[in-house]
């Protein structure tokens, strides 16, 4: 039983009472709990009771079983909470949805303007555990990935996103190594990069064992950089596009796929592609909605890798590939693997709940967990992070790294699009041009 007594192990066991409520999110009133934009009801104050009672119970379970002391965990929790809300609140704005930052970002940024404005007393320490509850997060967001979004997009964004994963990822963490960024943070940059920015740095990060610090600079490129982003790529392919094509169909669809697969944050993609047109934003969504399906698979073969490489030639006996894979494999992602069946399985059973805008309840409520979670563990890292390590050399050449990084995924992320929507798909199915009611231009 020891080797169940790891906060991986403990983690998944505890997410599983979160999953069970996942599912039945469509029997709670009001579609399940949700992050307020205010607390002016009493619905409101029970939403966030929601939230509040769910962590602090699997902080302090979690807790016990490990060993860790539980004095004082209250007072703190308490206080993390109130700053992960704020920045859940934040995010919520009009305005700031528009421009692409999420909640992970503010999170961020009150940490670390305790951390280095003022001073994390003795008595806040105690529930400043961001690993926690990023891996409570993953597993949450393990519940929003589901196998039939990669046949959304059909066969063309099928492979376009797999293409541009493999390529981009393999030239981002190539490059970054070569800029003697240290392997584990060249993993999550280039995960960041090439699949879906936060949602993919954050579960990159928790398989190959980033430095908070690190983790947390590469959150903030990505949050920062999508921004100019947002803007930047409808005009590029308002210049780019046209000489690839005639077709205005095909042009929106190049469009439509570049977006997607260049701006890492989803929200971002929403809202550069809604500048293009409504054919433009349909395909870029399905096409992100795509790759970040993948966000497992790339964690799998990191975990498979690093695993793999374990330094076992220390020992004279050798142990098995299998056993060095499964002892060095990080347990939590065997959660997110084991919810995204489950959600994928019950939805191809028609037994999950539509809202009334056509969206799965379930899901949008696990990613509200799954985001609320992410908060708490950023808030953490925050508090946990001086500016001045984030400013060393060090992080000089992550910052050229994810540069150079995102510029190559730029260029080579619209080859693929032109290939696939451009050539392929229109070769394939050219009946494909039927636009009746859909908007190609803006």
């Amino acid at each position: 039983m020891k080797k169940f007594r790891t906060e991986d192990w403990i983690v998944t066991f505890l997410s599983i009472p979160l999953i069970i409520l996942i599912g039945y999110a469509g029997l709670l009133p009001n579609g399940g709990p949700k992050i307020p934009e205010t607390l002016a009801t009493w619905h409101d104050w029970l939403s966030i009771g929601i939230f509040f009672a769910i962590a602090l119970v699997m902080l302090f379970v979690g807790n016990k079983l490990l060993g860790r002391p539980l004095r004082g965990l209250l007072a703190s929790f308490i206080v993390i909470f109130i700053i992960a809300l704020a920045a859940q609140w934040v995010a919520k704005l009009e305005a700031v949805k528009y421009y692409g930052f999420e909640a992970v970002f503010f999170s961020v940024l009150f940490g670390l303007i305790i951390r280095n404005a003022f001073r994390v007393p003795e008595w806040l320490k105690p529930a400043i555990q961001g690993e926690f509850f990023i891996k409570i997060g993953v597993i949450c967001l393990g519940a929003t990935v589901l196998f039939s979004d990669v046949m959304k997009s059909g066969f063309a964004g099928l492979i376009q996103a797999n293409l541009v994963i493999l390529v981009v990822w393999f030239f981002a963490y190539f490059l970054a190594r070569k800029l003697k960024v240290e392997r584990a943070s060249a993993m999550t940059l280039a995960s960041g990069v090439s699949i879906c920015g936060v949602s993919a740095c954050i579960t990159a990060a928790g398989v190959a064992g980033t430095d908070k610090r690190q983790l947390s600079y590469i959150i903030s490129l990505v949050l920062i950089i999508v921004v100019p982003m947002i803007y930047l790529m409808p005009w590029l392919a308002e210049m780019v596009v046209p000489m690839l094509s005639n077709d205005p169909v095909i042009q929106s669809e190049i469009t439509g796929a570049w977006i997607g697969g260049t701006i890492d944050t989803t929200s971002g993609v929403g809202a550069s592609s809604e500048m293009a047109g409504d054919l433009a934003q349909r395909t870029a969504i399905v096409v992100k909605a795509t790759q970040n399906v993948l966000i497992g698979v790339v964690a799998f073969f990191i975990a498979i890798y690093l695993s793999a490489r374990s330094e076992v030639s220390d020992s004279k006996v050798r142990p098995s590939f299998v056993g060095v894979v499964w002892d060095k494999f990080p347990k939590f992602i065997l959660g997110f693997v084991v919810a995204s069946a489950i959600f994928s399985i019950l939805q191809n059973q028609g037994l999950l709940t539509l809202n009334d805008s056509g969206k799965i309840i379930e899901t949008s409520v696990a990613k509200t967990f799954s985001t609320f979670f992410f908060s708490l563990s950023f808030v953490c890292i925050g508090m946990d992070t001086r500016l001045k390590d984030i400013i060393s050399r060090e992080n000089r050449k992550l910052l050229f790294s994810f540069i150079g990084a995102q510029v190559f995924n730029i260029v080579v992320t619209l080859f693929i699009a032109w290939l696939m929507f451009g050539i392929v798909k229109p070769a394939l199915w050219p009946t494909h041009h039927d636009t009746t009611h859909i908007e190609v231009t803006k």
